[in-house]
């Protein structure tokens, strides 16, 4: 019987893998009670400072905490690019967004998305017989070609994109600049998948108060349905993104208003995963990483979270964009109560992983590295990167960081601040300003956390060997401000006809 249902089961990968040509690897073995569950858990906009641990005020996160005490914390962890689309393309595929073509935030009816040809974290560990699951806001793309189900998910339920891509953002009733009113007056209605079909043709205000508690109930209902094989839990939180919404039993309850009512939840949610894990036994084969996608969208002022005590926000590629509160929890090994400030990135967990679990990368070059020796605290462990690239816009090179997480260079472009403007108030955004990097700028990050003082005049060398890592990204990827197209760049996917 056994010899029966081995042989059944290689029947079904070999079907699998000839239908998906990036499933092509089946491996020769692989036992399943060997195999880590892994659970990524990604909040929208969270800011630096909106956990317990890195120094939330006006409410509390204790399952964060607790999680933090059980596993690690990680003070230097960072996504690839300050925005939603670019960002979950990186943490998804292992990739710079740019090598891949995602730009930005990707609109409703986007004829781009992310390409078949590409291999994401669920088509990696599908190779080896995992179950896949994703909850939560998607925003790869919107066409069916794009759509979760068709990149290795199993299992799906939530929003294609942004819930203030939306006709009915709430926003909408004040008086909010009339070429801002005009786009999303334009926009089609906002469906809930559940699947491939639609489990709302157009999302509600009160529906916005529920997404919270719904992609927590999918999730547990996944790991109680799959505690006797390995999983990929993938939980995207329309939360705390603008518009903001919770439940009842959350609502009034923090003195930070509702967005610390949001914050609440979510930590609630993370609090209920945790006891799923724990329910079934399986603690000490699931990897849980908790951290959000970008930094606060401060120009919604009450209505956004907090970088403290790092520079700007969301949009832009100082700290505050693109550091992230970050924790990793895995009994037995991940040391309990460690607190790093390795520096790590997004990219890095897909190569990761594979490595974590035998699985095949793609052939393909991907920009992430192993760096489970940090993650797990292994002695004299480090970064294997020499440098990170920061980009924004459409493939505009604007900063670059030492591996070591020390020296960050500011390259000259524009950005937004809302430094000295009259933030915005109960869901209708503030106006930003625009600021200039006028010339190379050089930060010590590890005794200038807040990025305040440019050093540059002071390390000529530091400056040069950056510089040479920013050409280094510039004849990769290109760069928009100096006009470098790059040679390492590959095209999104792309609906036909376009």
């Amino acid at each position: 019987m056994k010899l029966l249902l081995l042989g059944i089961q290689l029947v079904v990968f070999a079907a699998l893998s000839a239908a998906d040509p990036v499933n092509s690897v089946v491996p020769a073995s692989a036992d399943p009670k060997s195999l880590p569950n892994i659970v990524i858990i990604f909040t929208d906009d969270q800011g630096y400072a909106d956990v317990g641990k890195f120094g939330a005020e006006g409410f509390k996160t204790p399952n964060l905490d607790r999680m933090a005490d059980e596993g690690g914390i990680f003070r230097n962890f960072h996504v690839a690019q300050p925005v939603c689309s670019a960002s979950r393309a990186a943490l998804l595929t292992g990739c710079y967004p740019n090598r891949i073509g995602i730009h930005g935030a990707l609109g409703p009816r986007s004829n781009v998305g992310i390409s078949e040809t590409e291999m994401t974290l669920a088509q990696l560990l599908k190779q080896l017989g995992y179950s896949n699951g994703m909850f939560g806001k998607w925003h790869l793309g919107d066409a069916p070609g794009f759509m979760p189900l068709r990149h290795g998910f199993d299992e799906y339920f939530g929003l294609p994109y942004s819930a203030d891509m939306w006709p009915g953002h709430p926003d909408l009733i004040t008086n909010l600049p009339s070429a801002l009113a005009v786009k999303k007056r334009e926009y089609p209605n906002l469906p809930i998948y559940d699947g491939e079909n639609k489990f709302r043709e157009e999302v509600s205000i009160d529906d916005l108060n529920h997404l919270t508690t719904w992609y927590t109930e999918r999730a547990v209902k996944f790991i109680d349905k799959n505690r006797a094989r390995p999983f990929f839990l993938y939980v995207a939180h329309n939360m705390p993104h603008v518009p903001l919404g919770v439940s009842d039993k959350f609502r009034g309850k923090t003195q930070r208003g509702l967005y610390g009512d949001v914050i609440e939840e979510i930590d609630w949610s993370v609090g209920q995963i945790l006891d799923a894990i724990k329910r079934n036994g399986i603690d000490d084969r699931t990897l849980v990483i908790f951290t959000s996608d970008n930094g606060p969208w401060l120009c919604y002022g009450n209505h956004a979270g907090s970088a403290k005590p790092l520079r700007e926000g969301k949009g832009t590629n100082w700290e505050g964009g693109t550091r992230e509160p970050c924790i990793m929890r895995w009994p037995g090994h991940i040391p309990a109560g460690t607190d790093t400030w390795d520096m790590l990135m997004t990219i890095d967990l897909f190569p990761t992983i594979a490595k974590l679990t035998g699985a095949k990368l793609p052939d393909h070059k991907i920009d992430g590295l192993d760096v489970w020796p940090l993650i797990s605290r292994q002695p004299g462990a480090k970064n294997p990167h020499d440098a990170y690239w920061f980009y924004y816009q459409k493939n505009a090179l604007e900063a670059v960081v030492k591996g070591d997480g020390r020296w960050k260079l500011q390259m000259p472009h524009t950005y937004r601040s809302i430094v000295g403007q009259i933030p915005g108030h109960d869901g209708v955004p503030g106006k930003y300003a625009d600021r200039k990097v006028e010339t190379e700028e050089l930060y010590d990050l590890v005794d200038d956390i807040s990025e305040s003082t440019d050093v540059a005049a002071k390390h000529p060398d530091l400056v040069k060997q950056l510089e040479e890592a920013a050409e280094k990204a510039r004849a990769d990827l290109g760069d928009e401000l100096t006009r470098q197209p790059g040679s390492g760049r590959r095209e999104p996917g792309l609906l036909h006809g376009t």
